[in-house]
């Protein structure tokens, strides 16, 4: 199936900008740095997870569901977002998250609430490991349900990065730019996916960078097979006709830290260097890491003087909020 047949729901507003740091460029005396703005899509502050909404969504309507769920951390971007897009759409929505009730919802949770989500706490478990069994309560109840993987990473969610890959080759061509590398955060895998299957369908020769973000996917490959996996069943899905092999899978796992949503030197720096230098603000788990992955690398000298990197916003920036602790513990210098 092409995916212009696929059901999509509407979600976000698109084409997301394409922006020149240039002052970020020139501080880091490497590569020039581009940024895509998907902390600009505009469901409920934006963020990458719209574009896999869209078809999600649009694959839960066409089923005749009145559900949706899914399940992250508790401060997951993938959760807010659902729930604003089954506000939008008149859908019920149900967000499994891992960890315990705060005394105060903040960022994103003050937002799921705010959304009218219903909450269903799940203590170590944060990748929605209860969902089927809150499906079928559901189910019990008389509702129809439609269940969204963990991050939307499924073949259905990453062509949603199929298809932005044709908007960003639609936007380089207008601009006369040419991309060498795309760097951005690889957590659930989907936007990965999405991204390695359109660069072939679209005929570009972009070299699709990864950063990992969560520890627990990275040992011994597995994350790797876990993208690997998805590209090949995305591609499947179009009847692209592509097979992805291992080598075609970039995943960069030097810049775990600590973990998943630990924060560290390396987050804190790139936080405030983009805000400092273009007025940028980005996440502390996510695309912090991420920028600070691609400083590093910059600084080992990985890319030539005529390279050209497209940075991924993914969004994310609500969960400023509750890390203000530990971002204000960079701000005054201390480690």
């Amino acid at each position: 199936m092409k995916y212009s047949q696929m059901p999509r729901e509407q979600l976000g507003f698109f084409p997301t900008p394409i922006v020149k740091l240039h002052r970020l460029s020139r501080r880091l005396g490497g590569p020039r740095i581009l940024m895509k703005r998907d902390d600009q899509t505009g469901l409920a502050l934006g963020g990458n997870k719209t574009r896999k909404l869209e078809y999600l969504v649009g694959e839960a309507l066409a089923h005749g569901c009145d559900t949706l769920i899914t399940g992250g951390a508790e401060q997951s971007n993938h959760c807010r977002q659902t729930a604003a897009a089954a506000a939008a759409c008149g859908l019920s929505c149900h967000l499994v998250l891992g960890g315990e009730p705060p005394d105060l919802p903040n960022g994103n949770l003050l937002l799921d609430e705010l959304l009218g989500a219903k909450i269903h706490w799940t203590g170590k478990l944060r990748k929605g490991e209860k969902i089927p069994e809150i499906a079928g309560q559901i189910e019990e109840s008389g509702g129809k349900p439609y269940i969204i993987p963990y991050g939307g990473s499924n073949p259905t969610g990453a062509v949603g990065f199929v298809e932005a890959v044709r908007e960003l080759v639609e936007q380089l061509t207008k601009q006369k730019e040419n991309v060498t590398h795309i760097v951005f955060p690889s957590s659930s895998g989907g936007t990965h996916a999405g991204l390695i299957v359109g660069n072939s369908i679209f005929g570009q020769q972009f070299q699709i960078v990864g950063i990992g973000i969560d520890k627990t996917e990275a040992p011994d490959g597995a994350f790797d097979e876990l993208v690997l996996h998805l590209s090949n069943s995305t591609s499947k899905r179009l009847k692209a006709g592509i097979t992805y092999l291992p080598s075609d899978i970039i995943v960069r796992n030097e810049y775990l830290g600590d973990g998943y949503g630990v924060v560290g030197r390396l987050e804190r720096e790139a936080v405030r260097l983009t805000a400092e230098t273009e007025g940028i603000l980005l996440d502390p788990v996510y695309t912090g890491r991420t920028m600070g992955a691609l400083k590093d690398m910059i600084e080992r000298n990985e890319f030539s003087q005529d390279d050209t990197v497209l940075f991924w916003h993914t969004g994310g920036t609500p969960a400023l909020f509750p890390y203000a602790a530990d971002m204000a513990y960079g701000l005054v210098g201390a480690d």
